[in-house]
């Protein structure tokens, strides 16, 4: 027998909504990530002009899709941060050639306000261009129906107990991640008055990205008024250490410095 919403007081109980399933049951399996908190501020000089200079020329680059082709770059010549680990009696590491993007989507499921992800893959070869046409795609299509997202409309659909076994065996089986979880997340509340923020995409690198606001920057021994991203890495701590995770940060900041 299934329980019946209760209510009393002005308080509503029922059951978990199904839609945000799959949010918590990626909460529960990275519960063993160790995770350290590293941020920058990026000169976003650079990073607006060329999103102006296209513009002008008709096309749209976003601030995320910037941050996935610089950060994918840098991750290339990173392999040990572009990896991940299966913890355990016997844990396991895994390095993987390619190079994917797990993104993170503000999206509405069956009426609910929901995070959910799509994977960019086969970052090594792709172009700012490629990156923003996958990041257009998936925004045009409708949670409730599309392809990309049938995984989870699938895990809505199990019983609870048969979700957590599903779940937990995908996410368990390291050959899978570059396509289910990415080789790095990216995630953003730049377009909300966020400066900053940290997250764990359950990737050995997550990036958080802050809105770009005007502020103060030191040039050439004067201060002047610029716009600045504010820009975070969490690292999981069993994988790499403080001192790549600083490396993989800084040549991302100054990749995107360092744009024309």
């Amino acid at each position: 027998m299934s329980a019946e919403p209760a209510s009393g007081d002005g308080v509503q109980i029922g059951p978990f909504p199904s839609q945000r399933r799959h949010t918590l049951l990626f909460l529960d399996q990275i519960r063993e990530f160790a995770p350290v908190h590293l941020d920058t501020e990026v000169d976003a000089t650079a990073l607006v002009a060329a999103r102006r200079r296209a513009r002008e020329q008709g096309v749209r680059h976003s601030v995320v899709a910037h941050v996935v082709h610089a950060a994918a770059g840098v991750l290339a010549r990173h392999p040990q941060a572009n990896s991940a680990v299966l913890p355990g009696l016997d844990p396991q590491v895994a390095e993987f050639e390619e190079v994917s993007a797990k993104v993170t989507l503000d999206r509405e499921l069956d009426g609910r306000r929901v995070v959910l992800a799509t994977v960019i893959p086969g970052l090594r070869q792709a172009t700012l261009a490629d990156v923003q046409r996958h990041l257009d795609r998936v925004a045009a299509e409708d949670p409730d129906s599309s392809p990309e997202f049938a995984p989870i409309r699938a895990l809505r659909a199990l019983p609870p107990a048969e979700a957590v076994q599903r779940f937990r065996a995908t996410a368990d089986r390291l050959e899978l991640r570059p396509v289910v979880t990415g080789t790095f997340a990216v995630t953003s509340l730049g377009n909300s008055a966020v400066d900053g923020f940290h997250s764990v995409g359950g990737t050995t690198v997550t990036l958080g990205v802050g809105r770009i606001a005007d502020r103060p920057v030191a040039r050439h021994g004067a201060v002047v008024v610029a716009p600045v991203l504010r820009l975070s890495l969490t690292f999981d701590h069993r994988v790499i250490d403080g001192a790549e995770g600083a490396e993989v940060l800084t040549g991302i900041k100054d990749a995107l410095e360092g744009l024309i």
